[in-house]
């Protein structure tokens, strides 16, 4: 069988990290540990988990005309990523994350979107092609969503598979949600986008239902090491891998990731779920966000 093309639409940032032995309260500073900076954004981490995990990738993202733009580039072209679709914006910079780490691997994040907050309905019409010779479209919400509303019509109108991670969570429109293949929210975003406090497998599965009922075709929830709940009318129970964590940073976009490709080498939904879960486990014993990714052979060792 023929592998499928992924389009990654989505965010490109710098990330600068310091790991803390905890998070500052209000008002308060500490002194932290080691700083790194390296690439990151949501768009970026999945577009690279997908290229690393062998499958065929196209991304389109939007930086500033700055450094942090030509260290992307490199990076992207590095990791056999098409960088014809890196858009640039003279006005605005670079994306940039800041990212704190604790000694639980816990971490809190803060981004200034810059050129990523640019990238617009007008700059997709450009480039539809890339969009109708792909079969799956994975996308986030660290870009507006007006572009992400036009993605998806545009998708939908030639049967193409939107796969959304809804990450920062913000409340969507039901008329978007209908045209969704498939949403991975993990367990904050789920809530919000349901209006359900997820306490246990039953407020989980609630919270599954009313996303199904908005007319989303298939739902994965996200629970970390518990695992995911996947559920398109059918429920399954996916156990999560157990590893001890250094920084969870990138994980679900590791996962987002590895599940696209599983389903693009024309897995079932539970062992491409079962795929992601090893991926995102790996990277979770490592730091950074990209550092962290790993590559296809590390998942069959």
């Amino acid at each position: 069988m023929k592998e499928k093309k992924i389009l990654v639409i989505g965010s490109s940032n710098t990330d600068m990290v310091i790991k803390a032995s905890r998070f500052p309260k209000p008002g308060e500073t500490i002194l932290g540990g080691d700083f790194f900076m390296n690439q990151g954004g949501k768009g970026a981490n999945q577009a690279v988990a997908v290229a690393r995990l062998k499958g065929d990738v196209d991304f389109i993202c939007k930086t500033g005309n700055d450094l942090f733009r030509e260290q992307s580039v490199a990076l992207f072209r590095n990791e056999g990523i098409n960088t014809e679709w890196i858009l640039s914006d003279n006005e605005k910079p670079s994306g940039i994350a800041l990212i704190m780490v604790d000694d639980s691997g816990e971490n809190s994040i803060v981004v200034a979107s810059g050129a990523n907050g640019s990238l617009a309905p007008g700059d997709i019409e450009k480039v539809t092609e890339v969009v109708f010779r792909s079969d799956y479209i994975l996308m986030q919400l660290e870009i507006p969503l007006d572009t992400v509303e036009y993605v998806v019509n545009l998708a939908s109108s030639k049967d193409k598979k939107v796969i959304l991670n809804p990450a920062p969570a913000v409340d969507l429109p039901q008329h978007l949600l209908e045209k969704i293949y498939l949403i991975t929210p993990n367990r904050i975003e789920a809530e919000l986008l349901s209006g359900i406090k997820i306490k246990d497998r039953d407020t989980t599965m609630e919270a599954a239902k009313i996303l199904l009922d908005k007319g989303v075709k298939h739902v994965i929830i996200t629970l970390g090491e518990e695992g995911a709940l996947s559920y398109d009318g059918e429920v399954e129970w996916i156990p999560g891998e157990k590893v001890e964590a250094a920084d969870t940073t990138g994980a679900g976009d590791v996962f987002n990731g590895a599940l696209t490709v599983g389903l693009a080498e024309g897995l079932s939904m539970s062992d491409a779920v079962r795929f992601a879960n090893k991926a995102a486990a790996i990277s979770i014993t490592r730091f950074g966000a990209i550092p962290s990714i790993p590559y296809r052979k590390e998942l069959l060792e």
